[in-house]
């Protein structure tokens, strides 16, 4: 047995005939599947944003300019997105209980290990191998979301799973500055990477791979979902996968360059946030925490509202939700830009709402690309749609950091807002788009 075997897809077994059984395990198995993969995506957000929060103490010691972090930011999201796209390929054909815990392994271990570095380029070298195995987390969850769920409650689960990225995000700071604070910097990338060292052990002994490795039936035959017959089609060749249900694929396309633009818009936001405040409204660094704290809040509240929408107001279409969001998001640049009084209130319920309306799309544009794609390739899909959102994310980074020191916040503001505006404009023509027509073609 070779180390790769580990990753292979859990064989089929016998399928259970009896209906209640069926019904027990399948209740059993889809509660436990969810939480498991809510944690471990949770804790994947402790070793990916850890940097993020200790960035103000290590500029203080090690001497590092905001060009250089800026950069060390860029880099993970490159690593990152490259690595969302491949892996998404290896995860429609891997085991989502060892790939996405081994991946969380060993980011932990390259968190541990850039907290022992100083010199620029080990820094760089081990923040751009985290981002390699960050990229482990998603494919997975898409998969098992895509088959544990079916597309009339599929919303609605995602949306509560989508939850885990804005928990994670809220605890990581409290927990870095904290240890930054009374342990000094590199403990505060020690603690996440060792708390994700054990989570990974935890989720590997909680996930399993598809209803199917298990004796149930497909969730789809399970829920009497139309196009049933079509769903259970046998697995995809790699190419077919790549090629047939994401290159040629049009609506990909779209989605890919709408998250392109939707991931500058949030992570400028996410990142550049406490710079504004403080630069711009004078604001402590404190008075910027508290107005920062609530825009993982605020996206926490925005999934779960985005999801349940397009469930129960669009019946499982996604991107009426999509533009109606992103569109927001021009109205919410303009009343931040307009409001120049200085009120941690007034701020923390526009980061409140950025969050918000942020998340959605966030959340939904990845949904929508497993959902226009095939089943079988929908981890293909949504790390290609990734791949776009992190050059997107790098793009917020060194680049949008660059252009906001020579030209100002105006600039960065402005950035943003033609960013919204394009996103929602070539969202527009998928509203009414709920499958792929090709997929229902090709299997009913």
């Amino acid at each position: 047995m070779s180390v790769l075997d580990v990753f292979r897809p859990a064989p089929s077994i016998d399928e259970i005939q009896d209906p209640e059984l069926v019904k027990k395990n399948y209740k059993y198995w889809r509660l436990r599947t969810f939480y498991a993969m809510w944690a471990g995506y949770a804790f994947f957000y402790f070793t990916r944003k850890s940097f993020t929060y200790a960035m103000p103490v290590m500029q203080a010691e090690l001497g590092l300019n905001k060009f250089e972090l800026g950069y060390l930011g860029s880099i993970l999201y490159i690593t990152y997105g490259s690595s969302k796209f491949l892996s998404g390929i290896l995860g429609d054909k891997s085991n989502p209980r060892y790939f996405m815990s081994i991946g969380l392994i060993l980011t932990g271990i390259f968190n541990c290990l850039f907290g022992m570095s100083s010199a620029f380029w080990t820094l760089a070298m081990f923040w751009g191998l985290n981002g390699v195995f960050q990229g482990w987390g998603w494919p997975g969850c898409a998969k098992l979301l895509t088959q544990w769920y079916s597309q009339s409650e599929r919303g609605r689960w995602w949306s509560l799973w989508n939850t885990s990225h804005n928990i994670g995000g809220s605890l990581i700071p409290l927990l870095v500055a904290a240890c930054a604070e009374y342990m000094g910097w590199r403990f505060s990338m020690y603690v996440p990477g060792i708390i994700c060292i054990l989570a990974g052990f935890f989720i590997m002994n909680r996930l399993r791979d598809t209803p199917q490795s298990l004796g149930l039936p497909p969730v789809e035959r399970f829920r009497n979902e139309p196009f049933a017959k079509a769903k259970e089609t046998s697995h995809l060749s790699t190419k077919a996968m790549l090629l047939d249900y994401v290159i040629k694929n049009k609506f990909i396309w779209v989605l890919a360059i709408a998250y392109f633009l939707v991931y500058i818009i949030r992570t400028a936001v996410n990142d550049w946030s406490a710079f504004y405040l403080i630069e711009v409204k004078q604001y402590s660094l404190k008075q910027a925490g508290v107005c920062l704290f609530w825009f993982e809040w605020g996206g926490l509240a925005g999934s779960l509202v985005a999801g349940w929408a397009s469930d129960l107001l669009f019946g499982g279409k996604r991107n009426p939700i999509n533009v109606l969001f992103t569109a927001a998001i021009l109205f919410l640049i303009f009343a931040f830009k307009s409001f120049s009084a200085t009120s941690v209130f007034i701020d923390s319920v526009f980061i409140f709402l950025f969050g918000f309306f942020i998340f959605g799309p966030q959340m939904l544009i990845g949904m929508a690309a497993a959902e226009l794609s095939h089943k079988n390739a929908t981890a293909t899909a949504t790390g290609f749609v990734g791949c776009f959102a992190y050059l997107g994310a790098a793009v917020a980074g060194g680049p949008l950091g660059h252009l906001t020191q020579k030209y100002g916040w105006d600039i960065y503001l402005l950035t943003l807002f033609v960013c919204g505006a394009i996103g929602a404009l070539i969202l527009i023509p998928l509203w009414s788009v709920k499958t792929n027509p090709k997929e229902t073609m090709a299997t009913s």
